[in-house]
C-alpha cells in the first residue's frame, strides 16, 4: 500500500500547544522530514518521541521529494514539519505536497497552530476578510514598491517581518500607508515575552525605538483595510471614467490615473482597460 504524508502542525512557541493528534501522528509515522532537525529534536524529547528525523528545508526540498515519493510509494508514511506553526506557510513544502498530489498520494493535514491566524485573533482588525503576504522584500525600494500596490485594499493586510527590518519596514509603511491606518504588532507569540500591541504606525515605531529589546523576536504585522473608498462607488466610477481616459490615451496610463481617480488597485484597473 501507499504510505501517507502527513502534513502536522507543531508549537509556535508554547509546548503546550502541540495537539494529541500531531503527538500521535508523529509518533507512528516511520519518518518525520523537519527543517531543522536539531531545532526539532527539543520537541521530541519533551515528548518523547523517538521517530527517525530527517532534514528537509528550502535548499534541498527539490533534490529530495523524488525520493521521498518514492518511499511514499513503497508504504512508508511520512510526516512534514516546520521549526514552528503550520508547514508550507512561508515554509518548505509546497513542492513535495504538489507532486505527492500528482502522484495520487494521499496528504493528510494535522491542524494546529499558525502564527497568522493567532495574531489576527487578537489584533483587533477585520477578520471576515484578510490576505497574507509572507516576508516583505528586503530592499527599501522593493518594499516601498510592494506596499504602495496593497494601499487600496479593502480587507486587513497581514505580513512576517525579521527583527532586523522591522523598523525600517514599520517607517516605509508609515509613508506609504500614512499616519491614519491602525497595524498591529504581534511578537514572540505564546512565548514569555510576547507582545501584541494595535496602535498607529507613528506610535508603533516609538514603541520599537524607546527600547532596542522591542525589536528582537519575530513578528507579524497586521494592517487594517483602507476606509478611504466605498468599492461599490468606486468601481461604479471606474465604469464610467476609464472608457473616456482609454479613448484619449494608452491602457497602462489611463489605468495609472483611474487608479488614482478611484482608490481602485492598478492592476485591477489595467485589467479592465485592456477588456475595453
Amino acid at each position: 500500500m501507499t504510505g501517507k504524508l502527513f502534513i502536522v502542525a507543531t508549537p509556535i512557541g508554547n509546548l503546550n500547544d502541540i495537539t494529541y493528534r500531531a503527538i500521535e501522528t508523529l509518533k507512528n509515522v516511520d519518518i518525520v522530514l523537519a527543517e531543522d532537525t536539531r531545532h526539532s529534536k527539543k520537541l521530541f524529547m519533551h515528548f518523547e518521541i523517538s521517530t527517525p528525523l530527517k532534514a528537509f528545508h528550502e535548499h534541498n526540498e527539490r533534490v529530495k521529494t523524488k525520493s521521498i515519493i518514492s518511499e511514499l510509494n513503497s508504504g512508508i508514511s511520512i510526516a512534514l514539519i516546520s521549526d514552528a506553526g503550520t508547514p508550507l506557510i512561508s515554509d518548505p513544502g509546497y513542492f513535495l505536497v504538489s507532486n505527492a498530489k500528482k502522484e495520487g498520494i494521499e496528504v493528510v493535514p494535522i491542524p494546529g497552530p499558525s502564527a497568522i491566524i493567532t495574531a489576527l485573533s487578537v489584533s483587533g482588525l477585520a477578520s471576515n476578510t484578510f490576505s497574507f503576504f509572507g516576508f516583505l522584500p528586503s530592499k527599501k525600494i522593493a518594499r516601498i514598491k510592494y506596499l504602495q500596490n496593497k494601499i487600496a485594499l479593502n480587507e486587513t493586510i497581514i505580513f512576517y517581518e525579521s527583527p532586523k527590518r522591522i523598523l525600517a519596514t514599520l517607517t516605509d509603511m508609515l509613508g506609504v500607508f500614512g499616519s491614519d491606518r491602525m497595524v498591529c504588532l504581534a511578537k514572540e507569540l505564546t512565548k514569555s515575552f510576547e507582545t501584541i500591541r494595535t496602535d498607529k504606525i507613528e506610535h508603533l515605531i516609538e514603541y520599537l525605538t524607546s527600547d532596542l529589546a522591542h525589536q528582537k523576536g519575530e513578528f507579524v504585522i497586521l494592517i487594517s483595510p483602507t476606509d478611504k473608498i466605498d468599492l461599490v462607488d468606486a468601481e461604479n466610477q471606474l465604469g464610467k471614467i476609464l472608457p473616456i481616459l482609454c479613448a484619449e490615451m494608452g491602457a497602462s496610463k489611463a489605468a495609472k490615473l483611474a487608479s488614482k481617480i478611484t482608490g481602485i488597485d492598478k492592476k485591477n484597473c489595467y485589467n479592465k482597460a485592456i477588456d475595453l
